[in-house]
């Protein structure tokens, strides 16, 4: 049987990168605390943002996503494990302008990835309550747009270790 596609429109991929964006924003702090003079998960949340707010689906967004992939390698060769959550929380984010209409479980990362690494990173700075505050926090920022493009997948994967069970733990709450 053919995968069909999920219908996705410019304005549902703006939602998702805002909510993305927003979700890995306060884990920025903890990257930056460790890690002053690396500025490639910020660009990557600020050309991410700028898509959410109307600018075009460009380039720089998958450069900023990469940088962000890189420094959080780097974080994780220093075996700075909350910055490197953070670094991915950012990654995720701007990933999320590149959602695909695909009906697969793996794309519900896209849309829920940037909450649930920024959660894992207060999990390893904080405590495990911190990361419970940030999915609750998260639930709270879910528009019923975000919400609606999330319920046109499958459920999220299993899989993924920590933050994996974040995202099923999100995906479950949202849905």
């Amino acid at each position: 049987m053919a995968d069909h596609s999920i219908e996705l429109s410019t304005s549902d991929l703006r939602e998702v990168t805002g909510f993305a964006v927003a979700c890995a924003r306060p884990a920025l702090a903890i990257f930056e605390r460790d890690r002053p003079t690396d500025r490639r998960p910020r660009v990557a949340l600020e050309v991410a943002q700028a898509f959410a707010e109307g600018a075009g689906r460009t380039k720089s967004i998958r450069d900023g996503a990469w940088a962000a992939q890189r420094a959080a390698q780097d974080a994780r060769a220093a075996h700075r494990l909350a910055a490197y959550e953070a670094a991915r929380a950012a990654l995720a984010a701007a990933s999320a302008p590149f959602l695909h209409p695909l009906p697969k479980a793996t794309q519900v990362k896209h849309i829920l990835g940037a909450a649930a690494h920024a959660a894992r990173a207060f999990e390893l700075h904080v405590g495990d309550d911190a990361g419970a505050e940030h999915i609750a926090h998260a639930c709270g920022l879910a528009s019923a747009v975000v919400v609606d493009v999330l319920q046109r997948y499958p459920s999220a994967p299993s899989g993924g270790g920590r933050p994996g069970e974040l995202i099923r733990l999100l995906d479950t709450a949202l849905r």
